[in-house]
C-alpha cells in the first residue's frame, strides 16, 4: 500500500506540534516547581572517569562560537555518571559526554547559534506549511528546544548532561536513528516516525541512566538529568529539587543561585532580528548555489 506524501508530511507535522506543546507543558510545571539550591560543588567528569579508569568519550566541538563545553555538574551526580559509565563498558559500551554544564552566557549563546537557530526556525516554517511562522510561533518552539529562561534550562543547574553512545569493540555509535543533535519529529525518545529498533537502542540506555535516577526529557533521545525541578517533576516527586540554575566559578569553585532565574536570556526583540538574520543567511546560500549550477 502506497503512503500519500502529503498525509505523512501532515501526520507528521501533526505530531512535531503536538510534542513541542507537550515539552512546552513541562518547562511551564518547571517554572512554578520549588528549589532549595544545596550549593553543591563541581567536578570534572573528565578528570573523574580518568581517576576511575572508566573508558568514556567527550565532544570536541565547540558549543557556539569559540566556547569550549564544560564537562562538569555538580559532584554527588558525577559520581552516578561514572558508575553508568563503568556499567556501560561492562556491557561493551562507551558512553559519550556531549555536554555538560553551561552558564547563562553560554546558554544565550547557543541559542541564537547560526546553526540552532537556523534549524529551529526551518521546523517552525515547515510547521506553518512554508511560511514564514509569527516571532511568538518561534519564540514558543525555543522556550523547548532551547531552555530561554534559567529556571527551566538543567544545564545551567549542572544537573543535566547530553550523551551518545558507542560500541566499545569496533568504535560503532550505537544508533538511536539520528546524530546527536537531531531536530525534528524523530527527536522525541519514543517518536513514532523512528525505526522499532533504533528506538529499542534508546530505551536499552535510558533504562541504565534512568536505574541511577537520570531522567530523560521526553521531547530529546539524547538528555538526561537528575535533582532538578524537571526530573521531580517527571518521577511524581513534589518536593522542593536540590539543584536551580546556578553560577559557577571554575577558579574557586563557588556556587552561587542565578538571582534572576526568570529572566528571559533571548527576549522576543532578539528572536525576532534572528529570524531576519536567518532568513538572509537561507537566501545567501541559494544564491550562491544558483551561481554554481
Amino acid at each position: 500500500m502506497m503512503t500519500n506524501n502529503k498525509d505523512d508530511d501532515k501526520a507528521r507535522r501533526d505530531y512535531w506540534a503536538e510534542q513541542m506543546e507537550s515539552g512546552y507543558a513541562l518547562v511551564q510545571k518547571s517554572i512554578a516547581f520549588p528549589v532549595n539550591e544545596c550549593r553543591e560543588r563541581f567536578a570534572s567528569l573528565r578528570d573523574a572517569a580518568t581517576a576511575a579508569n572508566v573508558q568514556m568519550q567527550f565532544s570536541t566541538t565547540k558549543i557556539a562560537g569559540e566556547l569550549d563545553r564544560v564537562f562538569y555538574m555538580r559532584e554527588s551526580l558525577v559520581r552516578d555518571v561514572i558508575t553508568i559509565g563503568r556499567e556501560m563498558n561492562e556491557r561493551g559500551w562507551i558512553l559519550k559526554i556531549e555536554d555538560g554544564y553551561r552558564s547563562l552566557d553560554m546558554q544565550s549563546q547557543l541559542g541564537r547559534k547560526p546553526e540552532v537557530f537556523d534549524a529551529i526556525l526551518n521546523k517552525c516554517i515547515w510547521e506553518n506549511s512554508g511560511r514564514i511562522p509569527p516571532v511568538e510561533m518561534v519564540f514558543r518552539r525555543a522556550f523547548v528546544l532551547i531552555a530561554n529562561i534559567p529556571k527551566i534550562g538543567t544545564h545551567m543547574s549542572g544537573s543535566a548532561i547530553d550523551i551518545s553512545v558507542f560500541h566499545r569493540d569496533d568504535g560503532r555509535e550505537v544508533w538511536r536513528g539520528n546524530h546527536y543533535l537531531e531536530m525534528s519529529e524523530r527527536t522525541p525518545m519514543r517518536s513514532k516516525f523512528v525505526e522499532p529498533e533504533f528506538i529499542e537502542n534508546r530505551l536499552a540506555i535510558t533504562a541504565v541512566m534512568e536505574a541511577h535516577g537520570f531522567m530523560h526529557f521526553p521531547q530529546e533521545f539524547w538528555h538526561f538529568n537528575k535533582g532538578d525541578a524537571a526530573a521531580h517533576i517527571l518521577t511524581g516527586n513534589s518536593s522542593p529539587c536540590r539543584y536551580g540554575p546556578v553560577n559557577w566559578n571554575p577558579q574557586t569553585d563557588e556556587v552561587s543561585p542565578v538571582a534572576d532565574q526568570l529572566s528571559l536570556l533571548n527576549p522576543l526583540p532578539v528572536i525576532e532580528r534572528e529570524i531576519v538574520a536567518s532568513i538572509q543567511r537561507a537566501h545567501a546560500i541559494k544564491s550562491s548555489k544558483l551561481e554554481q549550477a
